[in-house]
Parts: C-alpha cells; structure tokens; sequence
C-alpha cells in the first residue's frame, strides 16, 4: 500500500512540473563483518598456515614471538648473531645485546637460539606472520585458539612437567568472536616460571587432519643440538631448558587479543631502555622496521613515515633523488635478509599466488615465473652461437673492403693458380699418364692435394 502511494505521489508530482529524485533504499552503516572483510588481508586458511609452527609455544615466548616478527630484518640479524654464539642462552645473550640496534622484541629472543633458528629457517613466513599481527590482530589470535582446540581434541596438547595447559571458560558478557568451535581459552603456561621449555612439534601431524589440504602448514626440522635424540612423530618433544629470570616480560591478552608487558620484568632486563608503569600494553614501533614496507593499508597509514608540509608537496609532485634512494635501501635490506620484496603489479602478485600453489603441489617440479631453467638455458646456448657464427660471417664478407691491399694480394694468388693449372706438360699433352708422389711422401714432405 505504502509503495502505491508513493507512486502516485510521484506521479502527481511530474504532472504538477515539479523535479522528482530518484530514491534508492537507504542501505544503512556497514555491518561489522563487510568491515572486516575489506581490511583483510589474509584468510582463515593462510592464519592457521601461519600460525601453526608457534601456536603451541607457551603464551610467554608466543608474546615474544608475535612482536619480534613485526621486524622481521631484526629478527634476521638477530638469528646471524645467534648463530655465531652458540652458547649463548637466557638472560645473559640478552644482556650481551643491549647494545645492538635492536627492538626489545628481537633482544629478548636470543635468550632462546632454538627459536630463532627455527625462524631463520624462513623469513619470509616470518615477514608474512609480522604482517598478519600488525593487520589482523584478532584474527590470527583466535586462528592459534582454533589450532590449540584441534590439539587438544588430537591428544597431543596437555599438562606435564614442563607446562600447565588450562582451559579457561570466557566470561559472562564477553563481545568477542569465538575463538574455536568452543568459546573456551586454552592457556599454556611454563611449569616452572624460570625454567622455560621450547616445545617441538610437526604441525602436518599434531593437529590431527588438517582442515585446509590445499593450503598445508609448513614444517620447520627443530635443530637436533637442542633436541637431541627426540622423534617428533604426532605430539610435541621438549629438549633442554631454559633459565630465564626477565627474558619474557610479555603475554598473550586472550580477551582484548593484544600483548600485556610485566613492566618491572622489562626494566629489570632492558636497562638501557627503560618504561614507565602505564606502559604496560605493547606498541609497534615503526623505527625499527628497516624499511621492510607494510602490507596492508591501515598499517601504512598508522605506521608509515609523517612527512611536513614540503616534503609533502614534493611527494605529491613524484619521486626525487632521496625518496629513490630510500626505496632502493629497503629492497636492498629486504634482500639482505632473505625477505619478500612487495609486488610491483597484479600480474606479478598473481604469478606468486600460482608459483605458492605449485610448490604446495609439487615443491621438486615448481619453478618461480621468468626463471630459465637448465634445459632451456642449453637449448638457447648453440641459438646465440650460430647468431654470433653468421655476425662473423658477414664481417669477413666485407671486410676486403677495409683493407684494399690483401684483398688485392688475395686476388693476385687467385689469379696465379689459376694459370698454372692451365699451364699443360709434354707427358700431359701426349696423353701419357702423370706420375705423382705417393700420399705418404707428400705428408712427409708436407705437400698434399688441395
């Protein structure tokens, strides 16, 4: 009824001279999940890709973990570092690098080399579990309740002499998406608060069946100097402890799914760079990014460089020298530590996605777009030869023409043997045959027929 009315409200209106608006049904605020959905920058398959070597790390170092891998050129340096001291460990590796150019983040992990040899393995991943962090808080947090759930059902997460596994119920009026199939919080704690075991495990095995099989969890081999004698089959091995007093001075905040900071464990290990009480929620700090770009675009517009008002007019104007120059040590850093450089076109983002989906099928045949292999490479080699055979060809055809004088004597011999082939003996004329030195006597006397 209400429509037919406004018809005829239109119609009279029309007939009367006056301008009708076109009317399009209001569509409201955008609901929270099309928000979501246009900020995201990766989905539930690749979180729990991401997620599923670490989501099984006590919730201390798994704080430590998530920070660090927002700097993922630190966390390089920082495995290097490791590398070269081997016997380094908790919290005097952490006080050894004080001084280096380092976030706490990234400091703090040296206190365990295991971690970061594992993530050295790849730091890519890392880069990419960084950006997950920065973009997509939320959601990579409930992808590692999810995974621990799937533990948990598996038989291959539970409580032992090394740490405590609760399940915490949420509370009455919580706002906060379910993590898993159950509202449930599944908290790993160290068993011994100083004493801090790193945890082993295959992720393609210890979650039961994967929900993704195009989309496998990679598997990182723990190193075998910290895991001595340890199978890792369907559940988690656990090697040699780690002392740590003030190492880990972060947490996982389940119900705001953020990072809480012990600020007194802080300033107790970081005396060089002490904050203060209300400092007690974590912040990225952009300093300390190396140039590594951000992938998705609220994390550039909160973290990205603030330029004044000329620098400004001079970014809108194109690039200069020194926005060249600083782009160009980004690439140069990002290659420097092995990380992936931002993709320059659609069409280059695409091939990358395809040459993912192939080395998942078939990581031995996969081979990255624009990359020649051997075979191809020795099919064109004999190509560029006979090209460069023919350029000389065509030299030599002309090149009398540059030097009149031998092709002038070249001339003259021709002319020359020409006559003395024309030239007949008596025996010749007479038809007699012509005796001629044996092929033998001529090779010793090194003459032969031409």
């Amino acid at each position: 009824m209400r429509t037919r009315l406004s018809c005829v409200l239109a119609v009279m209106l029309f007939l009367q001279g006056a301008p009708v608006l076109a009317q399009t049904p209001d569509p409201g605020p955008p609901g929270p999940e099309a928000a979501s959905t246009e900020e995201r920058v990766f989905d539930q398959a690749q979180l729990d890709q991401m997620a599923a070597p670490v989501a099984l790390y006590p919730d201390p170092l798994l704080a430590q973990v998530l920070m660090a891998s927002t700097y993922p050129g630190e966390v390089a340096e920082a495995a290097k570092w490791s590398k070269a001291n081997p016997d380094a460990k908790g919290d005097a590796a952490v006080k050894q690098v004080a001084g280096q150019p380092w976030d706490p983040s990234v400091q703090a992990l040296v206190a365990f080399p295991q971690v970061l040899a594992l993530l050295a393995q790849d730091p890519v991943w890392v880069q990419r579990l960084g950006d997950a962090f920065l973009a997509q808080p939320d959601d990579l947090m409930n992808a590692v309740q999810r995974l621990r759930h799937k533990a948990q059902v598996a038989g291959n997460l539970q409580s032992n002499q090394y740490q405590n596994v609760t399940v915490q119920a949420p509370p009455p009026a919580t706002t906060q998406p379910p993590p898993a199939a159950s509202n449930s919080t599944i908290i790993i704690q160290p068993a011994d608060p100083q004493t801090v075991y790193v945890p082993a495990y295959n992720p393609t095995t210890v979650y039961g069946t994967w929900s993704y099989p195009a989309s496998p969890p990679a598997y990182y081999p723990p190193p075998p100097a910290y895991y001595p004698g340890s199978a890792l089959l369907a559940g988690l091995a656990f090697g040699t402890g780690v002392a740590i007093i003030g190492s880990l001075w972060g947490n996982c905040d389940w119900h705001d799914n953020d990072i809480d900071i012990d600020v007194n464990r802080y300033n107790n290990i970081n005396a060089n760079n002490r904050i203060g009480n209300t400092q007690n929620k974590w912040q990225h700090n952009a300093v300390h990014r190396d140039g590594v770009p951000y992938r998705d675009a609220r994390s550039r517009a909160q973290y990205g460089r603030q330029l004044d008002g000329a620098r400004q007019r001079a970014a809108y104007r194109g690039d200069d020298a020194q926005r060249a120059r600083a782009r160009q040590q980004a690439l140069d850093s990002m290659d420097r530590h092995g990380l992936e450089r931002p993709a320059t076109s659609n069409l280059q983002a695409r091939d990358r996605v395809r040459q993912a989906q192939a080395e998942r099928d078939n990581p031995r045949a996969a081979q990255r777009p624009g990359q020649r292999g051997p075979r191809d490479g020795q099919a064109r080699q004999p190509l560029a030869q006979q090209r460069q055979n023919a350029g000389r060809a065509r030299n030599n055809a002309f090149a009398g023409v540059r030097a009149p004088a031998g092709s002038r004597a070249q001339a003259n011999r021709g002319r020359s043997s020409q006559a003395f082939a024309q030239r007949a003996t008596p025996s010749r004329a007479m038809g007699q045959p012509v005796s001629r030195p044996s092929g033998a006597g001529m090779r010793q006397r090194g003459g032969g027929r031409r």
